[in-house]
């Protein structure tokens, strides 16, 4: 696979699925990569729980896994491919159930913490990165749950 086909959906969805196995199991799809946007589709059936939800662990994994898509096609957009992704700490809420499938969305950070990020990689060959992914039962807007996560670049 090459650099220029991991910066589309389909190249991520690969990858995901490829490097992270549980996707697959969860039926995660990479829905859309656009405006520093990332979208991720969660399927109730795979993730169903007790109560014909999206399960807790499943929505979790679901917000971490848009955070850390996000992360890994931004810095292949900037030319960065030396470093690994980890998430390091990560608080989320379930103020709403999920009662269908559920999108996973990461949107990007401010410019300034971004390009802090980077300067600060260069620099140390490590650093961290604060993301904010919210996910929505399919067809709607409203927040079912909200995730912030601390994701961390090494060499």
């Amino acid at each position: 696979m090459t650099d220029r086909d991991c910066l589309s959906a389909e190249g991520l969805e690969a990858v995901l699925h490829r490097d992270i196995p549980l996707t697959r199991e969860m039926g995660v799809k990479v829905l859309g990569w656009q405006d520093h946007q990332l979208r991720l589709h969660l399927p109730l059936a795979p993730n169903v729980n007790h109560k014909n939800t999206l399960f807790g662990g499943s929505l979790y994994c679901g917000a971490v896994l848009a955070g850390w898509g996000w992360l890994y096609l931004r810095l292949k957009e900037a030319g960065i491919d030396d470093g690994h992704i980890v998430i390091q700490d990560g608080l989320i809420s379930y103020p709403l159930p999920v009662t269908r499938d559920g999108v996973a969305i990461c949107d990007a950070p401010d410019q300034a913490s971004w390009e802090k990020f980077v300067k600060l990689y260069h620099r140390r060959g490590r650093a961290r990165l604060t993301l904010h992914t919210r996910i929505v039962a399919d067809g709607s807007e409203e927040t079912a749950v909200e995730f912030v996560g601390q994701f961390v670049l090494h060499r």
